[in-house]
């Protein structure tokens, strides 16, 4: 298998800072060296921070985020410093889980995707939001996204 540079990218292999806030974030992708196969890649991303847009609290979730490939393949250094703006955004878990898992769908256009957010309680409710786009091809095995449900203290 030869390999070939990936050109054009601006993060990865050099210093960048964590951009201010996710609109200003810069998602990169690589050519996807096996666009003819259906198969998923997972992000599993634990530790996921935002503020609350009322009272300037953080919030903390579990991202899980799965997706069939196209064309593209998300650059992961890029992905990371993406999600990482939205340590000092304020935004409702709904509107964070779909705004990341649309800003994938629009740069990648992957055959199918999908986001779950297992948010963790704020006033005592957990709120897990989960978001698909496309058909998942037929075929394709998709693992069980692995996350309890938040049972608490119980």
């Amino acid at each position: 298998m030869a390999k070939k540079p990936v050109k054009d990218l601006k993060q990865l292999g050099h210093a960048t800072p964590v951009p201010a806030s996710p609109e200003e974030a810069t998602l990169e992708r690589v050519p996807n060296p096996h666009p003819d196969a259906n198969y998923v890649a997972r992000f599993t991303v634990p530790e996921f921070t935002s503020l609350c847009p009322v009272t300037g609290q953080p919030d903390f979730a579990h991202l899980v985020i799965d997706y069939v490939p196209g064309k593209w393949l998300i650059e992961s250094k890029s992905l990371k410093l993406y999600l990482q703006s939205f340590r000092n955004h304020g935004a409702f878990h709904e509107d964070c889980t779909l705004a990341i898992g649309k800003r994938l769908a629009g740069t990648l256009a992957p055959k199918w995707l999908r986001i779950g957010g297992y948010w963790y309680p704020r006033g005592g409710i957990p709120i897990d939001v989960f978001w698909q786009k496309g058909k998942l091809p037929a075929g394709v095995w998709v693992p069980d996204q692995g996350v309890a449900p938040y049972r608490g203290r119980g």
